[in-house]
């Protein structure tokens, strides 16, 4: 359980992050998200849209992707920032990536109204996919 200190933190990198997403082809539908690593670290990114729409990034994959690159491999909890009615869940692509770093991921949804949800990586992606050996 992250302390209530924690989530500010994460909502606030997300929120910045979300400041810096580049969004023409949505219409503006700006998203920001920050990682904390199993070291206490926090890591954000903000969702880059391209004309070729499949090489658009999420924010939550952005953010995981900085924190990997830097040498992380386990988090412990996802933050995500939307301008929407209601705090906006993970894509199902992010999610399994999220499913790769950490099965006790704690996710925290929140809108710029201030609106939050908690979650775990569990009730978002039940059934994540592992990747088997053909030898095992």
């Amino acid at each position: 359980m992250l302390s209530e200190d924690l989530k500010n933190r994460l909502l606030l990198a997300a929120s910045k992050a979300r400041e810096q997403a580049y969004a023409p082809y949505s219409s503006g539908f700006k998203v920001g998200a920050a990682v904390l690593t199993e070291e206490g670290e926090i890591f954000s990114g903000c969702n880059i849209e391209n004309a070729s729409l499949g090489a658009t990034m999420c924010a939550e994959r952005v953010a995981i992707f900085e924190a990997v690159s830097k040498g992380h491999r386990k988090i412990q909890a996802v933050a995500i920032v939307a301008e929407s009615p209601n705090p906006v869940p993970p894509c199902g692509m992010c999610l399994q990536v999220m499913s790769e770093f950490g099965q006790d991921i704690g996710i925290i949804l929140a809108n710029t109204e201030g609106d939050i949800e908690l979650y775990n990586i569990e009730e978002l992606l039940p059934k994540s996919f592992k990747f088997q050996h053909l030898d095992e």
